[in-house]
């Protein structure tokens, strides 16, 4: 039975893709920063399979370290890595921005995926085998006016599973980079600071993307057969053309 570790698995995608894992029979690591979250989701996902929790926040190398290294011996060879954990905060100019917004976004997208990842690399050569899944966003492929800092993290995620890509290969270990349009989860009362009535303008006129499309597609770059790796993956929901241009009927 293969192990797949899901970096924030509380919410949103990591959440849809954890109960898709499950279903199809994998055991879990589940990854998050809220403890309460994790021990319900905990709960319902072990009817399914084998899981094991770990609660840190991926922004610190020593809270990641620390986590990572407490994996009992039969939990220590992981076979999936998705680094889905990220987070948008703000939509500001470069000089209006908040410094601290920055720091979150560029600490979570990008720092983050380098700490678990780093940790995780070592065992994956060792076994000759692997597949490392690095969520990024359409936003990569687009910069727009006051998103500059976080579209700036998701083309680092971008350059991050080139490069990992290029250094991995040889070992047996895959690489996929995921960039999902609009999807409806709490992305956009993260980055609006709570305020759930502009966050739900973002999602109204048209149908945006689930949870579970973005698992389903994870899902299918993972059980590919042997000889065929999916390096980059977009997808939108159906009303998008690109980062910026939605058609809605409102």
């Amino acid at each position: 039975m293969k192990t797949a570790l899901i970096t924030g698995a509380t919410s949103g995608i990591g959440k849809a893709t954890a109960d898709r894992f499950a279903k199809e029979g994998y055991r879990l690591i589940l990854c998050g920063r809220r403890t309460e979250i994790l021990a319900e989701l905990q709960k319902t996902v072990s009817a399914l399979t084998e899981v094991y929790t770990l609660n840190f926040d991926q922004r610190y190398f020593e809270e990641v370290k620390t986590a990572l290294n407490s994996l009992p011996a039969n939990w220590q060879n992981v076979d999936i890595v998705i680094n889905n954990a990220g987070n948008a905060h703000g939509l500001e100019t470069l000089e209006d921005g908040n410094v601290a917004d920055w720091d979150a976004m560029l600490d979570g997208n990008v720092k983050g995926i380098l700490y678990v990842t780093k940790l995780l690399i070592p065992k994956m050569k060792e076994n000759k085998s692997g597949h490392i899944v690095n969520i990024s966003s359409v936003a990569a492929r687009q910069t727009y006016a006051n998103g500059v800092v976080y579209c700036a993290s998701k083309r680092a995620v971008d350059v991050l599973s080139e490069g990992m890509r290029l250094e991995l290969t040889e070992y047996g270990i895959k690489v996929t980079n995921l960039q999902p349009g609009l999807v409806e989860t709490d992305f956009s009362k993260v980055r609006f600071k709570g305020d759930e009535q502009r966050a739900e303008t973002v999602y109204q006129g048209y149908e945006a993307l689930k949870p579970e499309d973005i698992a389903d597609a994870i899902f299918y770059c993972v059980s590919a057969p042997k000889h065929v790796a999916i390096s980059d993956l977009t997808i939108y929901p159906s009303a998008q053309s690109e980062s910026r241009t939605v058609y809605k009927n409102l």
